[in-house]
């Protein structure tokens, strides 16, 4: 009787290890290679990789999420939501549920910095081309100057109507009081857009990507082995590609902003993309660049302009209110990080 219970127990030991060994491979052939994409929104490449799935069709998905935003935040491209606030002359526009709601959070991020960043910085910006060698130049000072004169985020006025889906009251036009002011939407508009993204990803049930935007990258759980993404963080003015450091990260989102980005020399002097509200010219102080680790890339993108605007310490104030991680590199090479930033060398 004794044999014939060890027997029973080696029996359904055996079916438990077997059982065991299917479900491993089972899990480990679902998807043996990411799947990825890159695409160019925004004057911006885009790369989403999905690592638990073979469903190229959710890629369509997030590139017709790239698509739909672009045509309603590009400042360049005519019909689009902001272009169509730009130049309607001071007249209310009706604009998506969705544009009004960027525009109010980028007009509390304006109240918030007292001013640093402003969504109404287009002017000034249309006159900068931080492009190619050859096409890149410094505007006229009296350009500069006038274009100056109608950047203010007071001038932006909402009208209230009714959504569409729910019926309660929402933000759906946009007036710019001064005729000549414009919105640029650059200092945030890729947060947004990569938290959309993560959005939809997890509707389509996707439990392990990446999505990156230029400097803003978000994540979505871990990788399917139990690690988390390494994301390298830009040696500033290095070659492209050349990390200064490694943060490890599940689930959350990572937005460098920094002067290397788009810049040009003339003479000796260094003309960056990232402007000063208050002189129009590129902002001049002690930062390189700017990283923040936050559960919102929305978020995170604004914070890093902002800083990046504030300057060293006026910044990390700013960021230690926000209650971030952050890592600030000055132009001398110096970091300064918050307490928990999870830097891996």
């Amino acid at each position: 009787m004794k044999k014939q219970i060890t027997a029973k127990i080696y029996v359904i030991g055996f079916f438990i290890l077997l059982l065991s060994i299917t479900s491993i491979i089972t899990g480990c052939t679902k998807n043996t290679e990411p799947i990825s994409r890159t695409g160019f929104y925004f004057d911006t490449v885009i790369r989403i990789t999905l690592y638990d799935t073979e469903d190229d069709s959710v890629l369509d998905g997030c590139f017709a999420l790239a698509e739909k935003y672009e045509n309603l935040f590009s400042a360049t491209k005519e019909g689009t939501d902001v272009w169509n606030i730009n130049h309607a002359s001071g007249e209310a526009v009706t604009v998506s549920e969705e544009t009004a709601a960027l525009l109010v959070t980028a007009v509390d991020f304006a109240n918030t910095t007292e001013g640093r960043i402003d969504p109404t910085i287009r002017p000034v910006s249309a006159l900068w081309d931080f492009g190619s060698e050859g096409k890149a130049h410094l505007p006229e000072d009296t350009d500069i100057k006038e274009a100056l004169s109608h950047v203010s985020y007071d001038t932006i006025r909402f009208g209230v109507g009714q959504s569409e889906e729910t019926g309660e009251p929402v933000y759906n036009t946009v007036t710019l009081q001064d005729p000549e002011a414009a919105i640029d939407l650059g200092f945030i508009a890729k947060g947004y857009i990569a938290d959309k993204m993560k959005e939809y990803l997890l509707s389509q049930g996707v439990e392990s990507a990446c999505i990156s935007l230029g400097g803003n990258v978000i994540t979505i759980g871990e990788k399917p082995d139990g690690s988390p993404f390494r994301i390298g963080i830009q040696e500033p003015f290095a070659p492209e590609g050349t990390a200064l450091d490694t943060v490890e990260i599940r689930d959350t989102s990572v937005v460098t902003s920094g002067i290397y980005e788009r810049y040009f020399y003339e003479g000796d002097t260094l003309y960056h993309h990232v402007l000063d509200t208050s002189t129009g010219y590129p902002v001049d102080n002690e930062l390189a660049s700017v990283t923040i680790i936050c559960e919102s890339s929305t978020k995170a993108d604004a914070l890093s302009t902002s800083c990046l605007c504030m300057g060293l310490e006026k910044g990390r104030q700013y960021l230690d209110r926000a209650k971030v991680e952050y890592l600030l590199i000055t132009k001398d090479g110096t970091q300064y990080r918050s307490e928990n930033f999870p830097v891996t060398h």
